[in-house]
């Protein structure tokens, strides 16, 4: 480092030295100022004025600044962008050869925001932490506004449907100092979260082990359910050292640690998420309008949409727990007047989650003491409008609303009404409830009144009428008196400043009343932050009772909110079970419908037949025997295929988070998980074509589907050649038909009309087609799923509908006309027409069916359960 920089330089580049990868913003009087490239990455990101700044003889340096009142909003657009920043501040009051210390008090990163500012009310703020070893891997998150704190460990490739799930803002993971080395993160349709490497010794078993239980201040792991599981035990202690690196303030918020495993719940893959659009839309993924999410939130408070999110995102695979949350929200639906009031209630209620997080971590203002008292008032309320209505079954949410008279009597008692903002000003505390404070704020206001009636009485006493009281800011309070007056000054005057006119005088009362008023408000705002932060301790040792009522107010509000919808949107209650059928009548795709203004949308049907699922001792192949299981749905282009396939899934889901279903009636057997293939995607980065990602899609859930899961596939194989596509596309059918290990509920659109032959073979796939109406040539779609499979694909007139010009059009229907004749005959198909003749039956070309399964049958590698499926088929398909 030069020998000739300035000291305030060389303060500066050492705190850069230890925070390399953060924007420094450092403080200089009323600015954050930045410097070197964090100047130009600032000016280019937040479009700042760039300037510069000498820091030793003939040399500059770039520069740019924000107001320190200011900081917040520019903090936030940098951390929106994934970068981190530390915060350097002046510390102690006193400088040293001339310069005030400095400290970085803090690093903002995307995961450790904590200003309401800069966080979304309506969605958590999760920082996670995950590690991968082999075949497993360790998972943490926490939301330090919320103070949520949870761990697992589960398999690798289940990691990027937890992320999914959770959408973090901020993943810390292994550092690696090999090329190639770091974890690639999976793609989460379009949502990037901050990566940020973390020593690999912070994962260590040992280091992450003693963290925990330093934090938490037990002996043992065991009461979390993690002490077995290592990864898990990695993951969070990783996770509790960067925060307290980070955002040390924001420890004391976790309180617990919440060991889950995901086999509690559905998972869902991060393409099922995209393609279902549970939490928002693939044209806008940062907003839940068109979403799922969108239809159901009629939620008031930004817990319970938070809430509503995280079930949204999880739903249950317990029939216990959801029945329980039917039963809730069936009180809500039944009692109208109840969910009005209990809504209008809850209404404008403040986040009462997040304002008791901020009291136990130090960062809560007078303000928001006063916005917690208002939440607590307005229980007592609420109770008795519950007590009156509700039926037994909110009896347990009921009981966790403790009105916290104690609580609520120290806030209205201790803070003012209208305080100001911070406490670096007086008017905090409530007069009458500190008599130091009162004692302070009399003795003050004795003196201002003293002193303003000062000059009244000495001219009285001494008969100088021109006599005047007056106050300086370098002076302080002063009597002036002409000098034509001066004789007349009485002895117990001390000169204090002389004019051409006149002199100034205190006297000895003067001077201790002028003490009492000029110390008066510095006493009164250290009084009040002494008394302030005693008033945030007794609340803070509430916290545990405080958080339970908040989440007893978001469990309500998630009630009345899904009750709402279902009455608004005319749904019903499905009954749920064990088995694995699925039958829903008059089902209706719950987004879709509400866009169609001024149309009705057209209700379908679907059935499964279901079988009692644990029947140890059967040694038939999973569903033998029983009825349908797969459908081959056919149909032309734009008819409704695709939203036929999402509304069955959404019933589904929307079923297993506990809400009630957009359909006349729904019986659903419990659904593991929920696979989709729709849409064409490609990854571009990673190499991959649109068909290889259709085809590493379906593989993944080929791997991972169970007899309980459910399949919903549109037009896989439409990615290749035809052929290619069309023996893709029925190997997959016959896999899922006959694989023991799968036999799950399958919805397979396709425009692969001949797959419909698939239903003389397979004895539980059934055809169905949307079906449509010629008139006069013109095709009208009816939107209805009715039974039997379709022969045409329509798609020269979907083409015509799209605006292609009526020579193409004309053309085409000339070229479909010849190659349907030239089939017809048996004839060669035109040369120059080869691409189109994919569109003929494959199967009329090709040996018998039974021939073509006994070639490729594979005898040595199967079982003798799938050997008797195979004979089954096989002896059906030569019938």
């Amino acid at each position: 480092m030069p020998d000739d920089l300035t000291p305030i330089r060389r303060q500066y580049l050492q705190l850069k030295q230890k925070y390399p990868d953060a924007i420094l913003f450092f403080r200089l009087g009323d600015f954050y100022e930045t410097f070197d490239e964090d100047a130009h990455l600032v000016h280019r990101e937040l479009e700042l004025t760039l300037t510069s700044r000498p820091v030793a003889k003939g040399e500059r340096v770039p520069m740019a600044g924000v107001p320190h009142h200011a900081a917040e909003n520019y903090i936030g657009r940098l951390i929106a962008k994934g970068y981190r920043v530390a915060i350097c501040e002046q510390v102690g009051t006193q400088a040293v050869k001339g310069l005030f210390p400095r400290e970085v008090v803090r690093i903002v990163t995307p995961g450790t925001v904590i200003e309401p500012g800069m966080v979304p009310e309506a969605r958590n703020n999760y920082l996670a932490a995950v590690l991968v070893h082999d075949t497993q891997a360790g998972l943490a998150y926490a939301d330090i506004t919320t103070g949520e704190f949870a761990t697992t460990q589960l398999d690798a490739a289940s990691l990027s449907q937890e992320l999914a799930r959770l959408q973090p803002a901020e993943v810390v993971v292994v550092e690696s100092k090999e090329p190639g080395g770091e974890l690639r993160l999976p793609d989460l349709g379009g949502r990037s979260f901050a990566v940020t490497p973390w020593p690999g010794w912070r994962f260590d078993h040992g280091n992450a082990r003693q963290a925990l239980l330093a934090h938490f201040r037990v002996a043992t792991l065991a009461g979390f359910g993690c002490d077995q599981l290592p990864l898990a035990v990695r993951a969070a202690g990783a996770l509790l050292q960067y925060l307290e690196s980070a955002q040390p303030g924001s420890l004391a918020q976790l309180t617990q640690l919440h060991t889950y495993s995901p086999a509690e719940y559905m998972l869902l893959d991060p393409a099922t998420r995209r393609n279902l659009e549970l939490t928002e839309t693939i044209r806008n993924p940062r907003g839940a309008q068109g979403s799922l999410l969108g239809v159901l939130d009629a939620t008031v408070t930004p817990m319970g949409a938070r809430l509503l999110r995280q079930r949204v995102n999880q739903p249950l695979l317990d029939l216990t727990h959801l029945e329980a949350r039917l039963d809730r929200v069936e009180a809500f639906v039944r009692d109208t007047p109840l969910r009005a009031e209990t809504a209008a209630r809850l209404k404008g209620l403040p986040d009462l989650e997040r304002l008791t997080n901020r009291v136990v971590g130090g960062t809560a203002g007078p303000r928001e003491l006063v916005a917690m008292r208002r939440a607590l008032e307005a229980l007592p309320g609420l109770i008795d409008v519950l007590a009156r209505g509700a039926a037994g079954s909110l009896g347990p949410v009921i009981r966790a609303l403790d009105p916290l008279v104690d609580v609520a009597g120290l806030l209205a008692q201790a803070v003012a009404d209208e305080p100001p903002a911070a406490v670096d000003k007086p008017g905090a505390i409530r007069p009458g409830f500190s008599e130091e404070l009162d004692g302070v704020v009399a003795a003050s206001r004795g003196a201002r009144e003293w002193i303003a009636g000062l000059e009244a009485r000495e001219r009285e006493r001494t008969g100088i009428r021109s006599l005047r009281v007056g106050y300086n800011k370098v002076f302080g309070y002063y009597i002036e008196v002409s000098h034509a007056q001066s004789e007349r000054v009485p002895d117990d005057y001390i000169r204090k400043q002389t004019l051409t006119n006149g002199e100034r005088y205190v006297t000895p009362d003067l001077k201790e009343y002028e003490t009492l008023v000029l110390n008066a408000e510095e006493q009164l705002v250290e009084i009040e932050r002494r008394i302030f932060r005693e008033v945030c301790a007794q609340v803070a040792a509430q916290s545990s009772r405080l958080l339970n009522v908040a989440r007893a107010l978001a469990a309500l509000d998630v009630y009345a909110a899904l009750a709402t919808a279902a009455v608004r949107n005319h749904y019903v209650r499905p009954v749920l079970t064990q088995d694995d059928v699925l039958d829903v009548r008059g089902g209706r795709h719950p987004v879709v419908e509400l866009a169609l203004q001024g149309v009705r949308f057209v209700p379908n049907d679907v059935h499964f037949d279901g079988r009692s699922r644990g029947g140890e001792g059967d040694a038939r192949p999973a569903g033998a025997g029983s009825g349908e299981r797969i459908h081959i749905l056919t149909g032309p282009n734009m008819s409704g295929k695709s939203t036929f396939l999402r509304q069955v899934a959404l019933i589904v889901l929307m079923a297993q988070i506990g809400s009630y279903v957009p359909a006349e009636a729904a019986t659903i057997g419990l659904v593991d998980r929920i696979f989709t293939r729709i849409g064409a995607q490609d990854d571009i980065a990673a190499g991959q074509s649109t068909f290889m990602v259709e085809m590493v899609e379906t593989a993944y859930i080929l791997a991972h589907s169970s007899p309980g899961s459910l399949i919903v596939l549109d037009e896989v194989g439409r990615g290749t050649s035809t052929y290619d596509g069309i023996a893709i596309a029925r190997a997959l059918v016959e896999y899922l038909h006959n694989n023991p290990r799968l036999n799950c509920r399958t919805l397979f659109a396709t425009h692969y009309h001949e797959l419909i032959e698939l239903e003389q073979l397979l004895p539980r796939c059934r055809n169905y087609n949307v079906a449509v109406a010629e008139e006069e040539g013109h095709v009208v779609f009816l939107h209805r799923v009715v039974p039997g499979g379709a022969d045409r694909s329509y798609g020269i007139h979907v083409a015509q509908l799209a605006g292609l010009p009526k020579a193409v059009i004309n053309r085409a229907t000339e070229v479909l006309v010849e190659l349907e004749a030239s089939h017809r005959a048996g004839g060669a198909v035109p040369a120059d027409s080869a691409e189109m003749s994919a569109q003929l039956p494959l199967f009329d070309l090709e040996p018998h069916p039974v021939v073509k399964a006994l070639q490729v049958l594979e005898v040595d590698e199967m079982s003798p359960l799938e050997a008797l499926t195979k004979l089954y088929e096989l002896r059906k398909m030569a019938k």
